[in-house]
């Protein structure tokens, strides 16, 4: 087996990726139906509506990362995942019963991305800190790129099969769908054996465990300038559910069909740069900050699309950096954090990638309402282009970036920051 595929040799690993892929191709599934309700049905093409909508299903994040976080670095970790992912499949349900008896309302939809954020916000640490225990130590960077390959081959398919199935059978259908994956995630779960699993520690209960979480971080220079990057990207660029809709409808004139579509063809490019982080044995730092410049040229490429061909095939580039981005970020900080400290730090992280996505989204929403749906992406785009550079400029002044011959056949330059040793001293 190739090293993009390592991980597949463990059995619990493999099991859960099967597992996880479909109940991923469910949840993109309800994504493209979701904002496509709201968009269409519930209101009068409103970008601000489906921002709130998305404002909504991650805000839960800024407030609940941290308690799941700490949960998740004391609690059995599979229980854990089985009662959040129980949950999701229940509130998806239940919103495809009020959408296919024509009840559903505008804040039926509010309440249940409320509710399904509440769910992911607890769902999302204890899901991170899970894979580290289903490969050993070294294959953890190999297992969080096929992660994200998984997700986004989900977003490969998901999207475009969403879209056919709105216009063949009508969004209700799509939420029960999706409701029904998470049955496989859960059958995953009960498959997985103690024995196939590599435990990491679990920090027993005390006071001041939240505290201690934080003050880690901010010792730690090299992850607090990964969480501002990805917390202004995130914020401002990753809107993708969003800018689609608005681009699609409002300045192409296309259906559900060509909005599912344009997730798809994100994905391609983002599906690219998942299987080749998988490859890779060592994330840093840099990487993330060269992805995130890379992000936001390509993203501002896109939002000067003059036609829907251009703007789905400029979607691949920007889908590749997003993924190498998030990838690198996810390794670096998990391979670099203490397994005890594991759960919490993964939860801070989580809570500035997802939770900037409810102060973005109503923005960027109101953005395209009031200047256009394309400076609803230029914006994203100008964010992190600055952002990155700004990065940069304090990382090489403030961590004295070093650079060093090194003599081997390939006659290589090495690049080496103060990051590098932060994080071996941690």
């Amino acid at each position: 087996m190739s090293t993009t595929f390592a991980s597949l040799r463990h059995p619990a690993y493999r099991i859960w990726f099967v597992g996880a892929l479909i109940a991923n191709i469910g949840t993109w599934m309800q994504r493209i139906a979701q904002d496509w309700v709201v968009l269409t049905d519930l209101s009068d093409h409103s970008g601000l509506a489906v921002g709130i909508v998305t404002a909504l299903q991650f805000l839960p994040a800024l407030v609940l990362s941290p308690y799941a976080g700490l949960l998740a670095d004391r609690l059995p970790r599979k229980a854990m995942l089985m009662t959040t992912q129980a949950t999701m499949g229940v509130l998806a349900g239940v919103l495809g019963i009020l959408v296919l008896t024509d009840v559903v309302q505008l804040w039926h939809v509010y309440v249940f991305a409320l509710l399904l954020g509440m769910a992911s916000a607890m769902d999302a640490p204890v899901r991170q800190t899970f894979v580290a225990e289903l490969v050993p130590a070294e294959g953890l960077p190999n297992a969080v790129g096929l992660n994200s390959a998984s997700f986004n081959a989900a977003r490969l398919i998901g999207p475009a099969v969403a879209g056919l199935a709105i216009a063949a059978i009508g969004a209700g259908w799509v939420f029960v769908v999706n409701a029904g994956t998470f049955a496989f995630t859960i059958a995953a779960l009960l498959l997985i054996k103690d024995a196939d699993r590599f435990p990491l520690a679990h920090a027993a209960r005390a006071k001041g465990q939240l505290r201690e979480g934080v003050n880690y971080v901010r010792r730690r220079t090299d992850i607090v300038l990964i969480l501002v990057v990805l917390g202004v990207v995130g914020a401002l660029g990753l809107n993708f559910q969003l800018t689609s809709a608005v681009m699609a409808t409002t300045v192409f004139d296309k259906g559900s069909a060509e909005y599912g579509l344009l997730g798809s063809v994100l994905a391609i490019g983002s599906l690219a740069g998942a299987l080749l982080a998988a490859r890779r044995s060592r994330p840093r730092v840099r990487l993330v900050l060269f992805a995130a410049l890379g992000f936001g040229i390509s993203s501002g490429v896109m939002a000067m699309a003059p036609t829907y061909e251009l703007y789905a095939l400029a979607a691949i580039p920007v889908g590749f950096c997003t993924l190498t981005m998030l990838t690198a970020a996810n390794a670096y900080v998990q391979m670099s954090t203490a397994p005890e400290m594991r759960g919490r730090v993964m939860s801070l992280y989580l809570m500035v990638f997802l939770g900037t996505t409810p102060l973005g989204s109503p923005l960027v929403g109101w953005v395209a309402e009031a200047w256009g749906a394309r400076w609803s992406v230029g914006i994203g785009a100008i964010a992190s282009i600055v952002v990155a550079l700004a990065a940069m400029l304090w990382a090489r002044r403030a961590w004295h970036v070093e650079l060093r011959y090194v003599r081997s056949p390939q006659r290589r330059v090495l690049v080496l920051s103060d990051a590098d040793r932060i994080a071996e001293a941690a």
